[in-house]
């Protein structure tokens, strides 16, 4: 995850794709969505979608899973090349949620995102807030799903100037630091994580200005 400061608006990104096979549409509506049009080609037939399609909430869930994954990517690609990896926060939730079109068996549905807005938190000192766009097309190009989702992400200035601390460099080192704060810098100096000022805080709570 990157921090805060180094989320762009616009930036987009494709998460993943996934085919919706029968068994996953039945399997997925048994469990959570058990209506007719879900659970039987006969059924669904006979209803206004005309065949089998997926429950809404099993096409918003993959993408769950999908963006799941891709962070897990990101993370490991940040990892890889030395650089420190930012903390994706709790969200406060998700709005103009819409199922545009319905999902069938056999159908590919490709998931990319688009941050749309970003503002450092009011409530948490060292967070900053982004929204995303989430979407998904068929293998058509036609949109089937979207929805904005907000998150807490960690943000580097702010959490420095919440502690009273510098600015890291681009090493995940501090450029400066108070009396209070160097020691806990200097202990956790062999922590391939100590670049992150909130697991720095959690070991020494003396550290707090």
């Amino acid at each position: 995850m990157k921090f805060w400061e180094d989320i762009v608006v616009g930036e987009r990104a494709e998460v993943g794709r996934y085919t919706f096979s029968a068994d996953a549409i039945k399997g997925f509506a048994r469990r959570f969505d058990p209506q007719p049009f879900h659970l039987d080609e006969a059924a669904a037939a006979r209803s206004h979608f005309g065949a089998l399609c997926a429950s809404g909430w099993h096409t918003a869930s993959v993408w769950m899973r999908l963006m799941v994954e891709h962070q897990r990517r990101e993370d490991d690609a940040h990892r890889a090349r030395g650089e420190p990896v930012a903390t994706l926060g709790p969200s406060p939730g998700f709005r103009e949620l819409k199922w545009l079109k319905p999902v069938y068996v056999g159908d590919t549905i490709i998931y990319t995102t688009e941050v749309i807005e970003k503002r450092a938190s009011n409530s948490r000192p060292g967070w900053g807030l982004m929204s995303i766009r989430n979407s998904g097309v068929n293998q058509k190009g036609e949109a089937v799903i979207s929805f904005i989702s907000v998150a807490f992400v960690d943000a580097w200035g702010q959490r420095a100037t919440a502690w009273g601390w510098g600015a890291p460099d681009i090493g995940g080192r501090a450029q400066r630091a108070s009396a209070r704060s160097l020691g806990a810098l200097e202990r956790a100096s062999n922590d391939p994580c100590f670049c992150r000022y909130d697991r720095i805080v959690s070991r020494s709570r003396s550290v707090r200005p």
